[in-house]
């Protein structure tokens, strides 16, 4: 028997942005999911603009896990685990700790598969930056969210992320803000009218 469904199912129940007022909140299986399809149009995007070679469905599986370790850890918010280089390398540990412990919960012959998945020292740093760019990109949305919705909590997160964003070295991340980031900023009204 394997617990390791089990606790992925568990994704749902990690909120994410917890020192943070929300609006609508997010959990860390939606943003996952987010993550996921915004990581495959990124490694598209990469081949067919920029002649790169990733597989499209790679990204997207290794974006659907690369918060797995939350079911452990909970979600550290931001501030916090970036407050100063100790406080980071630390974490770092933990969560390489989860990472292994969930790896170990999968029987033995599915071990492989999934390490490549859900060990980040396993996953090809090429596929590691292109998914951490999704993650980014996700993040920018939220924020765009929760001010379209009002909230000025995230003001400051926005304008860091967008800073983010401008130097990120991933050619596809200009792309596809200039190709989809612009409906974010429309209601429904707004996107249906331009159908």
């Amino acid at each position: 028997m394997s617990h390791f469904f089990a606790h992925m199912a568990r994704m749902k129940l990690i909120q994410r942005w917890p020192l943070m007022h929300n609006v609508r909140s997010e959990n860390v299986q939606e943003h996952s999911l987010q993550v996921a399809m915004v990581s495959h149009a990124l490694a598209v995007i990469s081949n067919q603009y920029h002649q790169a070679k990733f597989d499209p469905y790679r990204a997207a599986t290794i974006a659907i896990y690369h918060d797995a370790s939350e079911v452990l850890t909970g979600d550290l918010p931001t501030p916090v685990k970036y407050f100063n280089h100790d406080i980071e390398a630390e974490y770092k540990k933990i969560e390489a700790i989860a990472e292994r412990h969930l790896l170990n919960m999968l029987p033995e012959p599915l071990q492989d598969d999934f390490k490549a998945l859900l060990v980040s020292t396993d996953i090809p740093t090429e596929y590691k930056a292109l998914v951490k760019s999704a993650d980014t990109l996700c993040a920018y949305l939220k924020c765009l969210e929760e001010g379209r919705a009002g909230n000025d909590e995230f003001i400051t997160a926005k304008r860091r992320l967008e800073d983010r964003l401008t130097h990120d070295p991933l050619p596809a991340v200009k792309d596809f803000i200039h190709l989809f980031i612009p409906s974010f900023r429309l209601n429904l009204d707004q996107i249906n009218q331009m159908l």
